[in-house]
């Protein structure tokens, strides 16, 4: 999860729940399918606007999403409505999250933008095994028909998809004993229409605030060139990509990998020794509705956070390691770039 993501609050983990959601596989029927992939294409190319609730943790929180594409262009706005006043506000590519509360705007590029209710990654075929879609009952949302599209096994995902319009306009997680763990549900919704250039600037006067821009592109790196590897993954999980960047404040790269099974993910960061006054921290935690497992290895500060459950970060997390020296031949031996001391 990118920070300027993570700072909106708890909607951000949905927000890569739901774009997730969207790679899940071909063990569908044909129908489901057809219905995921036109949902996919109205998140991602239709003009919309609307205000939606979003229920984890025992906590709501009402937010508004303006969606626009003119000329081959992207905007997006989505703003927190339940006090705080943040907003993440996408042109193309740069994303800017406006932080009152903190008098601060971070500002970050994304080499490859989604949709903030829908980025489309790539379902790999290898991965169908995991779970299936089906197309289930007509009922009404916002007073209009919808279908509902069921994903399982594991955690239980179900979208209720308008007919007309495509728009997914509720969307439930439940765990394997149904119980819910969050909930998305819009309250009003307009898809089409035009969206002027003024819907898409700042409610906040952030001529005050500090801008913090994020230092350096992130660098794609194969997972053969990290200079850590997973050594235990869970059934299904493989890397789906991995980059060294440096974070603001930060004066160490960090490493961050995501994990996907086509539907759930899971982001690993290492990073180099915490500065002082900052330490080091092991143990679970929670990240919205995510859950994370920190431990040191080999003196980094290694992370692992995702929407599954928390034995599953553990197992990530304390499978990490540095990697071995690669052999070049007549008893020479090169280190990965970066790598720690062995």
């Amino acid at each position: 999860m990118t920070r300027p993501l993570a700072a909106l609050g708890t909607v951000g983990g949905w927000l890569l729940w739901i774009a997730a959601l969207a790679a899940a596989p071909a063990l569908a029927d044909e129908e489901a399918a057809r219905w995921l992939a036109a949902m996919n294409d109205a998140l991602a190319s239709r003009n919309y606007q609307g205000e939606f609730l979003h229920l984890a943790n025992g906590r709501v929180e009402k937010l508004r999403i303006l969606h626009r594409v003119k000329d081959g262009r992207v905007a997006e706005r989505l703003v927190n409505l339940s006090g705080s006043g943040r907003e993440i506000i996408r042109n193309d590519a740069e994303v800017q999250c406006y932080l009152p509360d903190e008098h601060e705007v971070l500002v970050e590029s994304q080499a490859e933008p989604g949709v903030m209710l829908g980025t489309l990654p790539v379902f790999e075929a290898s991965l169908e095994a995991n779970y299936q879609l089906a197309l289930g009952e007509r009922t009404m949302v916002l007073g209009r028909p919808a279908r509902i599209l069921s994903v399982s096994p594991r955690d239980g995902y179900r979208l209720w998809i308008d007919e007309e319009n495509k728009m997914p306009v509720r969307t439930d997680l439940c765990d394997e004993d149904g119980h819910m763990l969050e909930q998305v549900l819009f309250t009003a919704l307009r898809v089409g229409g035009t969206l002027a250039d003024a819907a898409f600037r700042p409610d906040v006067d952030a001529s005050t605030f500090a801008w913090v821009r994020q230092a350096a592109s992130p660098q794609k790196r194969r997972a053969e060139e990290l200079a850590w590897r997973l050594v235990q993954l869970p059934p299904g999980f493989r890397i789906s990509s991995s980059v060294e960047q440096r974070l603001p404040g930060s004066d160490h790269p960090v490493t961050h990998v995501v994990l996907s099974d086509g539907l759930a993910s899971v982001s690993v960061f290492i990073e180099g020794p915490p500065e002082p006054p900052r330490q080091a921290s092991e143990g679970q935690g929670r990240v919205g509705s995510a859950f994370a497992y920190s431990k040191v290895i080999a003196g980094h500060q290694v992370t692992a956070v995702g929407e599954v459950p928390p034995q599953t970060v553990e197992y990530i997390a304390s499978g990490v390691a540095p990697a071995k020296p690669r052999r070049l031949g007549f008893g020479a031996t090169a280190s990965v770039p970066g790598a720690p001391a062995q």
